[in-house]
């Protein structure tokens, strides 16, 4: 038994879904039908109990009041009741209903679409009656000009409204009769490969064609229309474009005119390409603008393409090319470039030694004025009362040379240069570039000791090895700490190797110790001789007599008593003596001493610790007669020559004693008294009678320099005048001097007028030549014609 709650839910389900709604009905009515009315369509699917009510037909909302759609009731059939138009209403949408008295809907709705089947009944027609097209001198083959334009009004998409078109005539028909095609589908007129190769010399009147469009396609049948076409040959003015010049950062109002391209056809199309992209464009008329300040620093050029296109968006003939070229403008200053750290230059290095050499960059166009930059030295600025300055600067290259004043190692300078582009015109621009130069040291001074003599230092001879002699100190004027290392040694005096030296590696001091022990009878004195040197490699000369210290070491004889020495009989109380180490000396002048004379006094030598014990001996001294004042001979001594910047050599100098008859025995040479030739030459002492003259600077200005060499021997002293040429010397140390005009060698005009003179003379005995042949043939011409003897008969 089914329970009473299913049936009430039975129920509920049936009120809530429905009855399905039928499907829609498609029927296909004929337009224009000819034949009899009511045209039965479609059945309609009505309830078969319809006694209670009546069918209701009603459609959309376009439907006439004369609906000429029917239901028969009978039949239950759709009906139409007269011919329909598709043009005026392809389709109509209806509604069919069963419906009681009151309104009340038993059945339906059935909708039901009605479809109005096209038929060919609409004929072609374009757009104009007259199509009229400029055609240019020069357009592509196969590119339209015009496009003919043709509605059908039978349904699209069907062969009803599928149009063809054709060309039916062409007149005149000069010089091709196929001068034009046109595309059957879209109508698409252009100039064929043939007419394009004869349009030059077509006629200067228009052309005429007659078109055709037809319907149903490519059939046979169908309706058709004509229009007639009139094409007007032009002149081609689609001509190559001059560059254009254009100034940037142009104060102007943009867009700004620049230039006009023109195509001289009809339906044509502008189209602007630059490359690189740039603000150019072009209007409807052809007219090409800038459309705001242009930079040459930033593009100095661009290529613009003008194209003419038809509408859809082909050439008519290849682009038009215009070059545009930035001028350029001086709005760039100089730029410096980095250079890096400060620039290091060795002390002592030649005039004209390059420091550095400035580079500034300006961004404005190259080899033009606004980019011709030139340099001028602001600082540092010539010493006031200075001799030369410290850099000389070469305003073109920028380059950066030593001058002739002096550079002091360990100077820091800074260099400030002014960079100016328009070549320092004014109006220039302008900007400073900084370089710092450093001034290195350089290992030209040697060490020396601050004392060359030492002693003498007496010692016992009992003292003990490592016993410390002396301390002696040696200084360097060099700042480089590395050039300041120095190595000592032991020259001479030392055979025995009783003495040796204790220093440290960085340190000036050097200490002179015992390695053995002293004997006073096999050596009662020693002169023990100490050299230093840099560890460095020297540049220039070799170290001078400062760089070498002696130290006297008197060894004493613990056993040895002490004496103590007087005079006894000095009545005149001209000499005195050294208690200790009987050394006799002048008093006090010799007045009264005449030539000749002797003076006798009576030394008395005494111990020391025992007065009762003394001896004596007699001190004769003869009166000489006194040899005049010395006064400086001059000498001229031969010249020689040195090579600057300085080498490792010198010119040897002897004594060259003016007076044959002086004797044997130790010269002494010293540099003459004025400062500058104590500053530029140093003079050492090789052995009793020569010494060596070398230059004291790196760099000596070339020239023959005269300097005065002082020698002294005896009581007697002279003076040497040493020519020295100072000149530049090539890679063998040869002195290179510049050479004037050899004597007896012609000059460029005296070459010239021997020359002039050879070719007269050459020409004048051609004219003799010439003339003389001439005279002789006028001879040979004017003898008679019988005395020419005959040819023998053969």
């Amino acid at each position: 038994m089914v329970p009473a709650w299913l049936w009430l839910l039975c129920l509920c389900v049936t009120q809530v879904f429905p009855e399905a709604q039928p499907a829609d009905l498609h029927v296909e009515v004929p337009e224009n039908y000819g034949g009899n009315f009511p045209l039965y369509l479609i059945k309609l699917p009505l309830p078969r109990e319809k006694a209670e009510g009546r069918v209701v037909l009603s459609g959309d909302s376009d439907m006439e009041a004369e609906d000429p759609f029917a239901v028969d009731p009978d039949s239950g059939f759709l009906t139409v009741t007269r011919a329909l138009d598709r043009e005026e209403q392809a389709e109509y949408q209806l509604q069919v209903t069963l419906e009681t008295e009151d309104g009340h809907v038993l059945w339906g709705p059935q909708h039901v679409i009605v479809h109005v089947k096209d038929e060919n009944d609409q004929v072609p027609r374009f757009s104009q009656t007259v199509y009229r097209a400029q055609l240019s001198q020069g357009t592509r083959p196969g590119v339209p000009f015009l496009f003919l334009e043709a509605s059908d009004g039978d349904a699209p998409g069907t062969a009803n409204s599928d149009l063809r078109f054709r060309i039916l005539n062409q007149a005149p028909a000069q010089p091709s009769p196929n001068m034009f095609q046109l595309e059957p589908q879209l109508g698409a007129l252009a100039l064929s490969p043939e007419g394009s190769t004869s349009l030059d010399h077509a006629l200067e009147g228009p052309y005429q064609l007659l078109v055709q469009v037809k319907d149903m396609g490519d059939q046979a049948s169908g309706h058709q229309a004509t229009a007639t076409i009139e094409i007007s040959i032009v002149e081609n003015t689609w001509v190559p474009l001059e560059p254009i010049h254009l100034a940037e950062n142009l104060e102007v109002l943009y867009p700004h005119y620049i230039a006009q391209a023109h195509w001289s056809g009809g339906d044509v199309h502008y189209h602007l390409e630059s490359q690189p992209p740039g603000p150019f464009k072009v209007d409807t008329e052809g007219k090409l603008y800038v459309t705001r300040e242009l930079d040459r620093e930033a593009q100095a050029e661009f290529v613009l393409q003008v194209r003419a296109q038809n509408s859809r968006g082909e050439d008519y003939m290849a682009p038009l090319e215009l070059h545009v070229v930035v001028m350029d403008e001086n709005d760039n200053g100089p730029v410096c470039l980095p250079h890096g750290p400060s620039v290091s230059i060795p002390e002592l290095s030649p005039p004209g030694t390059e420091v550095t050499r400035l580079s500034a960059k300006d961004a404005d166009a190259p080899g033009s004025p606004n980019s011709y930059v030139v340099y001028q030295l602001l600082s540092p600025e010539p010493v006031e009362g200075a001799e030369g300055r410290l850099f000389e600067l070469d305003p073109t290259s920028g380059s950066v040379t030593l001058g002739t004043a002096p550079l002091q190692a360990g100077q820091n300078i800074l260099l400030q240069v002014l960079a100016t582009d328009l070549a320092g015109a004014e109006g220039g621009l302008s900007s400073t570039c900084e370089i710092a130069v450093t001034i290195t040291d350089i290992n030209d001074h040697a060490p020396e000791f601050t004392a060359s003599q030492i002693g003498p230092i007496s010692l016992p001879e009992d003292v003990e090895p490592e016993t410390l002699v002396a301390t002696l100190m040696a200084t360097d004027a060099d700042l480089e700490p590395a050039f300041r290392l120095m190595d000592f040694a032991i020259e001479a005096g030392n055979v025995e190797g009783i003495f040796g030296l204790d220093w440290e590696p960085d340190s000036g001091h050097v200490q002179l110790r015992l390695r053995k022990n002293l004997s006073y009878e096999a050596a009662p004195h020693h002169k023990v001789v100490v050299v230093v040197q840099n560890v460095e490699e020297l540049v220039g000369p070799g170290p001078g007599p400062g760089s070498t210290a002696t130290v006297t070491v008197l060894p004493s004889d613990p056993r040895s008593r002490a004496l103590r020495f007087s005079l006894v009989n000095d009545s005149e109380g001209w000499l005195s003596i050294k208690e200790f180490s009987g050394e006799v000396h002048t008093a006090k002048s010799l007045h009264g001493a005449r030539p000749g004379d002797s003076y006798t006094v009576l030394v008395e030598a005494q111990d020391a610790d025992e007065p009762g014990l003394s001896t004596s001996a007699t001190l004769v001294v003869h009166f000489l007669k006194a040899p005049p004042a010395p006064t400086p001979a001059l000498a001229l001594v031969p010249a020689r020559h040195l090579c600057t910047p300085r080498q490792d050599y010198g010119v040897l100098i002897t004594s060259e004693d003016p007076d044959l008859a002086s004797g044997h025995g130790p010269y002494s040479f010293a540099l003459g008294p004025n400062p500058t030739v104590q500053r530029d030459w140093r003079l050492q002492t090789l052995n009793g009678s020569h010494a060596y003259l070398t230059l004291a600077l790196h760099w000596v200005e070339p020239r023959e320099h005269i300097v005065p060499v002082v020698v002294s021997h005896n009581a007697r002293m002279w003076q040497l005048l040493v020519r020295v040429i100072v000149c530049r010397c090539n890679v063998e140390g040869q002195c290179m001097r510049k050479v004037g005009r050899m004597k007896g060698m012609p000059t460029k005009l005296s070459a010239v007028g021997i020359l002039v003179g050879t070719l007269a003379a050459i020409g004048f005995f051609l004219i003799l030549i010439f003339t003389h042949l001439a005279l002789a043939r006028k001879k040979d011409l004017d003898q008679p014609a019988d005395s020419v003897p005959l040819k023998p008969a053969v």
